[in-house]
């Protein structure tokens, strides 16, 4: 669960983060819980990244998407006084490519960001949250240069110019874990029976566990700005971000 398959639904936004429009069929529709379909290119949120938006479109009518809630399905949340597609009904599905595009866009930035920390100073992550197009992550790191947030930016940006290849797989859990340094985190996240791990490898620079949506390269981020470096406590700093172009 959670690689290709959540519950019912089979996941198309991890196996082909390109992917916009789709033709699906409804197997739930309740307006608590939402709607779960049988094939979704909503990323339903995680690490950070937020949930699509979209929408359903069936018979004439519209359903707009959003959010996404987790529990053994993949429930659709839609925007209230939009209309519940009957079970059984089939429907066009649609991610809003807009907001979709600059998470992946910021969502493959931050990885660039936590892989030159990782590599120059030697920090790990200890928190991050984005939203379309900007960011922050918080990194234990005691000591910081006092050039820092401008040799970042430079360092970050090099990373980005250089047009590394994203790449993703799924290993196997002993596989993926004996793999050096994939664990870029404090804490380990990945729960304790996923037997199944994906991992994002910005070539020759950041392999990570992670299950977001992803750019195929990194100058497809576009130019990253240092927007703040701010102290959490006598180890934590926070880096702000955002992409301006």
């Amino acid at each position: 669960m959670g690689v290709s398959q959540h519950g019912r639904t089979s996941r198309l936004d991890l196996a082909d983060p390109t992917l916009r429009q789709w033709e699906c069929t409804v197997l739930a529709a309740d307006p608590e819980q939402g709607i779960v379909l049988d094939r979704s290119a909503f990323y339903p949120g995680g690490g950070g990244q937020p949930p699509d938006h979209g929408v359903l479109l069936w018979q004439g009518v519209q359903t707009r998407i959003v959010g996404t809630r987790k529990g053994d399905d993949l429930y659709l949340i839609p925007a209230d006084g939009d209309p519940l597609p009957p079970v059984g009904t089939a429907v066009t599905g649609a991610v809003a490519d807009d907001r979709r595009s600059l998470l992946m866009r910021t969502h493959s930035g931050l990885h660039v960001l936590c892989g030159v920390v990782f590599r120059d100073f030697g920090a790990l992550v200890t928190g991050g949250n984005m939203e379309p197009g900007e960011a922050r992550m918080d990194f234990n790191l005691p000591e910081v240069p006092s050039d820092f947030k401008a040799r970042l930016e430079e360092l970050v940006n090099t990373e980005v110019t250089a047009d590394r290849a994203v790449a993703v797989k799924v290993l196997a859990r002993d596989e993926a874990l004996a793999l050096p340094d994939i664990i870029r985190t404090q804490s380990n996240l990945i729960p304790a029976d996923e037997q199944e791990i994906r991992i994002v490898d910005i070539v020759g620079l950041d392999v990570q566990a992670d299950g977001g949506t992803h750019v195929a390269s990194t100058a497809q981020i576009g130019k990253v700005q240092v927007v703040k470096v701010e102290s959490k406590g006598r180890a934590n700093r926070r880096v702000r971000v955002r992409l301006v172009n």
